[in-house]
């Protein structure tokens, strides 16, 4: 769609990221207020706010009553969830586990192979994340698995799976439910940091593995309704 093509909304959301990026702010920085960037753009404040609603709903930005605006996490995703989804079922979130014990077993070891000190404190801080038991369908700040591919030190794995945990959000916190034994994910999410933490690639991709695969097996026993045959 070319810019003509768009209405004032989407083109004042365009003109907002460019905002954004041009003064370099991250996730969680303050944006300017509604008023200012209304100024700044030569158009009334009620319709900046309509493109803020606009960019909320993907992420890129956090409207906090009473507080202001602030760049959210959805900035720099390339994948947005579909919010209009068919409801998940057994088959959707199998799907999602094996998604991830494709690609992840390989990202844990190239995380033990390319370690820094600052990834594996972050990985050992998002360690914690198991211990706190499910709350409705509010994720962690730091994914563990998220902090385990920036532990890659490869971008573009991180991106790809904070994606897929993102666009398959309301599948994981399936998972979070079904696989509830708190104190054996931590247990789990401790080993693979240690074998990141001690450059061991085989231990780092087998226990991510093993991981996995129980996560899947708790899903094949959970109460989920199956997907179509």
């Amino acid at each position: 769609m070319s810019r003509a093509e768009q209405t004032l909304s989407e083109r004042l959301a365009e003109d907002i990221v460019g905002i954004i990026r041009a003064e370099r702010l991250g996730p969680g920085e303050a944006l300017a207020s509604s008023r200012d960037l209304a100024r700044r753009l030569d158009v009334t404040t009620p319709t900046v706010r309509e493109a803020l609603r606009r960019l909320e709903a993907t992420g890129v930005v956090e409207l906090r009553h009473g507080s202001g605006t602030y760049v959210g996490p959805g900035i720099d995703r390339r994948l947005m969830a579909n919010p209009h989804r068919p409801r998940i079922d057994r088959d959707s979130v199998l799907e999602l586990v094996d998604a991830r014990l494709v690609l992840e077993p390989a990202i844990a070891a190239a995380a033990a192979r390319a370690r820094t000190a600052d990834a594996v404190l972050r990985l050992e801080s998002a360690c914690a994340n198991a211990l706190q038991p499910p709350d409705g369908d509010v994720r962690p700040a730091l994914h563990f698995h998220v902090a385990l591919a920036e532990a890659s030190g490869n971008g573009l794995l991180r991106e790809t799976v904070e994606a897929l945990l993102h666009t398959r959000s309301r599948e994981q916190v399936a998972i979070r439910h079904q696989y509830d034994d708190r104190v054996r994910d931590h247990a789990e999410h401790v080993e693979i940091c240690a074998a990141v933490r001690d450059g061991d690639a085989d231990a780092a991709e087998r226990l991510t593995r093993d991981h996995l695969s129980a996560i899947r097996a708790a899903v094949l026993a959970a109460d989920l309704p199956g997907g179509e045959s």
